[in-house]
């Protein structure tokens, strides 16, 4: 397969990974980003496998391991031999098993309530937006879909009527739920998902990791970064108040300041 992404700007490369869930897609996620950031570096914001236009080819193995070895061969491809990550919920899992697999090939790691690194210390399991994300996997329909949407978000006010017609229009598409599925039986199945506790590895990144939070996260919250903070060599913790999963939409301005200065640092 290779990636479908969109990409603007110079001076040093920047992917950026979307987060989950349906319809999701990197222009969904990060279309008010991307021309935010391209002044100041190439912005490389990539279709996750299963979303967006990387749709078709199976998922096989365990979800973060191939996207992340996907993300190489795109980069292999574009002739790019080492990137910055900027990566929200399965995209912060992704771009962390990236890292892994490839410690020379990332630079610096900017995880938003990042998917298989945080581990729930306090929190129930599953946490209120992974239920609402079972239950549209389970019955798939706008109301479910909506339902799901204000879990990522303190302001409810973002999940306007066309971000879920839009949302609901892609996932939609039955290439986009077999994708869902597969990917779902990744981190369930009893030989795949142990390789998503990302946490388990996390102690060997020697990164530059920024971690971003929004302190009222419904789907990945806040305590989950306590194991993160332990276990990484090279970590610290930005926490953003009145403000959920989508910390780069939610605190816009404020989480783009962060970003460039973290990676221009």
């Amino acid at each position: 397969m290779t990636l479908a992404f969109h990409r603007d700007g110079a001076g040093s490369p920047v992917v950026l990974l979307h987060g989950g869930g349906p319809g999701a897609s990197a222009l969904s996620n990060f279309g008010r980003t991307i021309p935010a950031l391209a002044p100041h570096f190439d912005v490389l914001a990539v279709d996750q496998p299963g979303y967006g236009g990387s749709l078709g080819d199976p998922i096989t193995g365990q979800y973060f391991t191939h996207a992340a070895t996907e993300l190489a061969a795109l980069l292999d491809k574009l002739g790019i031999d080492q990137v910055d990550l900027i990566g929200n919920s399965l995209g912060g899992g992704t771009a962390v098993r990236f890292a892994l697999l490839h410690p020379a090939r990332a630079r610096r790691l900017l995880l938003m309530g990042p998917g298989g690194l945080s581990l729930n210390v306090f929190s129930a399991d599953p946490t209120e937006g992974v239920k609402r994300l079972a239950a549209f996997g389970r019955d798939p329909s706008r109301a479910r879909l909506a339902a799901f949407l204000r879990t990522l978000v303190f302001d409810p006010s973002l999940i306007t009527d066309e971000l879920i017609e839009e949302r609901f229009r892609a996932a939609a598409d039955p290439a986009a739920m077999r994708a869902m599925q597969e990917m779902g039986a990744s981190f369930s199945n009893p030989r795949t998902y142990e390789e998503g506790m990302l946490w388990r590895d996390a102690h060997r990144l020697r990164h530059e990791t920024l971690l971003v939070w929004g302190r009222e996260d419904r789907v990945n919250p806040l305590d989950g970064a306590l194991v993160a903070l332990k276990v990484l060599k090279n970590a610290r913790l930005h926490v953003f108040g009145g403000c959920g999963h989508w910390a780069h939409l939610e605190k816009f301005d404020e989480f783009n300041r962060l970003a460039i200065d973290f990676l221009t640092s």
